[in-house]
């Protein structure tokens, strides 16, 4: 039996390196990963912002949020001296700074791009990021995901065509609407929601979060489940490899 899982590497190599950096994104290409996954938001002066939280303040030496902080601002902040300081002086990435990095790459899996529009709704940020791709010949399988509703039906509304994922917790039934209306192609549920409700939906259309012990990761693999993302690309590597080779 064939694994045909793909492993996405959650905000990059999260568990070795800070994440949503391009140290991050790139070690999880030398890995192997076969998908990346990142977030945006807008910035004061309406840049496309790679980072997870509204705030700065977790992952990097400053404090607010990035919608209150022009790009400029965001540049001069260290976004690796809170994980190590082995990494002290990693620069916070825009949009186009990792999309550059997987081209340079010529990176051909997936690229998973949430819109963080749960919290703050960042006007025009859908018609933005689709503009942006729509000017960029770039290699890799684009897949956008939220868990805004608003934000996928602006997207769908955009580009029927386009590959669009529903995140979500606990909100199964919108996640199905979604996907009956067309306006999905594949949902990324909780792996922990997941477990609990196993026949939610067929094995080829998720990609449950965030997959990062050895047994989660073989549970997943042993249902051939679209996806994984995780924190841990190398590790999913190796336990996908170890299986493989036991199944054959």
């Amino acid at each position: 039996m064939k694994i045909d899982t793909k492993i996405i590497a959650h905000r990059g190599s999260k568990g070795t390196r800070p994440e949503n950096t391009l140290i991050s994104f790139q070690t999880a290409i030398d890995e192997g990963a076969d998908g990346i996954e990142t977030d945006v938001h807008f910035s004061k002066d309406n840049q496309l912002v790679v980072m997870h939280d509204e705030t700065v303040d977790r992952t990097t030496n400053g404090s607010g949020r990035i919608v209150d902080k022009n790009l400029a601002e965001i540049k001069h902040l260290d976004a690796g001296i809170r994980f190590s300081p082995e990494f002290k002086g990693t620069a916070v990435p825009t949009l186009q700074e990792v999309v550059d990095l997987l081209i340079k790459d010529h990176f051909t899996g997936i690229f998973n791009l949430e819109l963080k529009t749960n919290k703050i709704q960042y006007p025009g940020i859908e018609e933005t990021v689709f503009n942006y791709f729509a000017s960029v010949d770039f290699p890799f399988q684009l897949i956008y995901s939220s868990f805004n509703v608003h934000s996928l039906e602006i997207l769908n509304q955009l580009d029927p065509q386009l590959a669009g994922a529903k995140l979500f917790k606990t909100a199964a039934k919108q996640a199905k609407a979604l996907k009956k209306d067309h306006m999905i192609a594949d949902f990324h549920p909780d792996i922990r929601w997941l477990k609990r409700h196993p026949f939610f939906a067929p094995a080829q259309n998720l990609r449950p979060w965030t997959v990062n012990s050895t047994e989660d990761m073989q549970y997943c693999f042993e249902r051939n489940m679209a996806a994984i993302i995780t924190d841990y690309p190398a590790r999913a590597i190796q336990v996908r490899t170890e299986m493989g080779r036991g199944l054959e």
